[in-house]
């Protein structure tokens, strides 16, 4: 090397080292905050919002001893799971349930941050990676396939594996390719079955329960023929979502199917101008003429009033459709007319439970997903409440020994918390100002979507930030907010809810219900601990152990 490249490479190395004592210590990144306003406002908060327990060590002392001891005592269960209630919060991200929680205690005037959704006091929680096949970040349509079927498939595709691409109608009717549905793994050991969601029963999520198909928007026939990327062979060849939910085995099957979505079951006609189908198919009229066992009685239900009037110890097959598209947000939903989804699980579980064999429910809170993609973080947060209820009542239903029930979501969203808000601070509101343009800025912002715009004093927004359908600031520009790639938590409780711990592919999922409930491919293992219904964790060393620890003590002793 000569001398010349030496002192570029020397003269090089110390003007990166510069960069980085820069970077690692200067003003830009620094942590202390130095405007006496702020501290004196924080310590103001503090006393009026926060516990003074709070500020005890010992209150921590407790608060961490009292947790270790429930670990202690945690008691795994075994045995088999009859029932399973599988919950999905569409798009319910870990920062959806933080401000979730927050949210959600606040309602109680209460601080909220130290709050727990119904699921985050599961004993059993997990990671699940959420990408599809072909993409790093995943829609619903290529993750139900993973958590429904155990398959990863392509972005935009349900119930196929990777081999089928986008708008290949022709590779999605190979038997090879079609992913068989857990919904059938179920059926097939003679549970009940059944799908719930806010969104139409035709939407990606729910459809993963019963479909195969290579373009998720294809939801009934003039879905299909007005797609303009769409070969004409796949109007005649594939049929459309809202069809495979009548005609298929799986779809037909279902015991239970309630959510929005009335429009793609029904022709387009005077008489009922929502209609969207082409082919004159009123395939609702189709479901209830299926011909099932002469003593099985079948309900169709269009509203809340008629749901909570059904006898449902006398009814076997439930088919609810409460809106043409799909269903309303909870906090600007017509109770008159729509269930809310606690409402709509109690029902199901209550058709479900007649089965000697069990039962196998799925329920989506889609609204989640939707208000985030329109940058509505009240909204999204608010459905994420109203599914923690869901899972609630589900949990107050059904016995712990008997019923496993599990939550997650599908993928996250770009939504995040930050800042350096007090405690209490109102987690829909703007409490922070920028340093540098000393403007305020919320504690929940987004990557990208339709709200993005010059940054601007936030303050203008004071009178509209209460409003449901606020719209929080985003930074990218886009038609549409963009799901998140990062992984999504699982949340477990009930017999097996200890396999749901760890990070793992979003496709073992349904190969841990199957196996907790003894059906599809998890029947075909090995049944440990077969003879007991729940064991205690052991946390200190077995009477071997210790033994074995002794003598080598010992040893070691004499040896010196």
């Amino acid at each position: 090397m000569q001398p010349n490249s030496v002192s570029c490479v020397f003269a090089l190395s110390i003007a990166t080292a510069l960069i980085l004592v820069t970077t690692t210590n200067g003003i830009e990144i620094g942590h202390t905050d130095k405007n006496v306003e702020n501290i004196v406002a924080r310590k103001q908060a503090s006393k009026e919002n926060i516990n003074p327990g709070e500020n005890d060590k010992q209150f921590w002392n407790n608060v961490g001893n009292d947790l270790l001891r429930s670990k202690l005592n945690l008691e795994r269960k075994y045995g088999v799971a009859k029932n399973v209630i599988f919950f999905i919060g569409d798009g319910m991200s870990i920062a959806t349930l933080t401000s979730a929680r927050i949210y959600m205690g606040q309602q109680e005037n209460k601080t909220g941050e130290n709050e727990m959704l119904s699921f985050e006091k599961f004993p059993f929680t997990g990671l699940s990676k959420t990408y599809c096949v072909d993409s790093q970040v995943a829609d619903s349509a290529c993750t139900a396939t993973a958590y429904l079927m155990g398959v990863k498939g392509n972005i935009e595709t349900i119930g196929v594996s990777g081999a089928v691409s986008n708008r290949d109608c022709l590779a999605s009717n190979d038997p090879a390719n079609q992913a068989v549905s857990s919904m059938m793994w179920a059926q097939k050991a003679g549970k009940r079955t059944g799908v719930i969601s806010n969104m139409r029963v035709t939407h990606a999520t729910p459809a993963g329960a019963y479909a195969n198909v290579a373009q998720r928007d294809w939801e009934c026939d003039a879905d299909v023929i007005t797609d303009k990327l769409a070969e004409k062979r796949c109007v005649t060849d594939s049929p459309d979502i809202a069809r495979q939910l009548i005609e298929r085995e799986t779809g037909r099957n279902l015991n239970v199917v309630m959510g929005g979505g009335r429009a793609k079951f029904l022709p387009k006609t005077d008489e009922n101008p929502q209609g969207q189908r082409q082919d004159g198919r009123d395939l609702i009229n189709e479901w209830l003429k299926i011909n099932r066992s002469s003593q099985a009685s079948s309900a169709y239900v269009t509203d809340r009033s008629q749901l909570k009037s059904l006898n449902t110890s006398k009814t076997d097959y439930l088919l609810g459709l409460f809106a043409p598209s799909h269903m309303s947000y909870n906090l600007l939903a017509n109770r008159s007319v729509e269930p809310t989804l606690v409402e709509m699980t109690e029902a199901a579980i209550e058709v479900l439970s007649k089965g000697d064999a069990g039962y196998y429910l799925f329920v989506e809170g889609g609204l989640i997903d939707w208000a985030h993609h329109s940058n509505m973080a009240r909204l999204a947060v608010d459905e994420t409440v109203m599914l923690s209820r869901a899972v609630a009542r589900a949990r107050e239903l059904t016995s712990p020994d008997d019923t496993l029930i599990v939550v997650t979501s599908d993928h996250s969203h770009t939504m995040t918390m930050n800042g350096y808000p007090h405690r209490g601070s109102d987690i829909l509101g703007h409490p922070e100002k920028s340093s540098v343009d000393k403007m305020p800025y919320s504690t929940l912002s987004y990557a990208n979507g339709p709200s993005a715009k010059e940054r601007y004093n936030l303050t203008i927004d004071d009178e509209n930030i209460s409003l449901p359908q606020y719209q929080f600031p985003s930074m990218v520009n886009l038609s549409w907010e963009t799901h998140g790639g990062e992984d999504v938590g699982v949340f477990a409780s009930g017999p097996w809810a200890h396999l749901f711990v760890g990070n793992y592919e979003q496709n073992f999922i349904p190969y841990a219900i199957s196996y907790a409930a003894n059906m599809g491919p998890g029947a075909e293992h090995e049944r440990k601990h077969a003879n007991s219904s729940s064991t205690k964790i052991s946390v200190g060393p077995s009477l071997l152990q210790s033994v074995l620890l002794a003598t080598f003590t010992a040893l070691i002793g004499l040896l010196l």
